[in-house]
Order: C-alpha cells, then sequence, then structure tokens
C-alpha cells in the first residue's frame, strides 16, 4: 500500500458493520428515507492522521452505497463521522476515494 494510498477491497467484517451502522441514521437523515437493509458488503481503509474507511453498503435490491468514515486517532477519542456517501451505486462498482 502507497503511503496515503488506499488498501485493497476486502470483505467486511464485525467491526465494519458497527461502523457503518453508527453512521446510519445520518444517511437516513440526509435522503429522507429508512433503510430495512443496511449490509456492509466491502471495505477499504486509507491511513491519514486517523483511518478512512471506504464502505460498500447493500440497501435493498439491486442498490449499494459507498460510506466515507472517518476514524480519528485513539489518543483523540472522538466519534466516527460520516465524510461523505454516493448513493446509486451498483454492486459490481469499485470502491474508490471520493
Amino acid at each position: 500500500m502507497l503511503c496515503g494510498g488506499t488498501s485493497a477491497a476486502r470483505p467486511a467484517t464485525d467491526e465494519t458493520q458497527q461502523m457503518a451502522d453508527e453512521v446510519k441514521p445520518q444517511i437516513e437523515e440526509k435522503e429522507g428515507k429508512t433503510f430495512d437493509v443496511f449490509t456492509a458488503v466491502e471495505f477499504k481503509t486509507q491511513v491519514v492522521a486517523g483511518t478512512n474507511y471506504f464502505i460498500k453498503v447493500h440497501v435493498g435490491n439491486d442498490e449499494f452505497m459507498h460510506l466515507r468514515v472517518f476514524r480519528s486517532l485513539p489518543h483523540e477519542n472522538k466519534p466516527l463521522s460520516l465524510h461523505s456517501y454516493q448513493s446509486s451505486k451498483t454492486k459490481h462498482d469499485e470502491l474508490a476515494f471520493f
């Protein structure tokens, strides 16, 4: 992995799902709807002054979203932050930096 570059995509873990669940209410508020399905599928990471997580989430039918979630360094003791997200994604859309 290049310094500042993103890792290879990996299958989502329990930790990745917990992160997606934690930011789900923010996305539902921004989108103006609730998601019955919100399942993390895969993720990439980028080490900065903390870690950016790029998470592909299945939101039902053939629809997916890409989330960019920031986790600060442990000593900063800050909550996860939803940096941005992209909707209208498909299962085959590559998870890339945004």
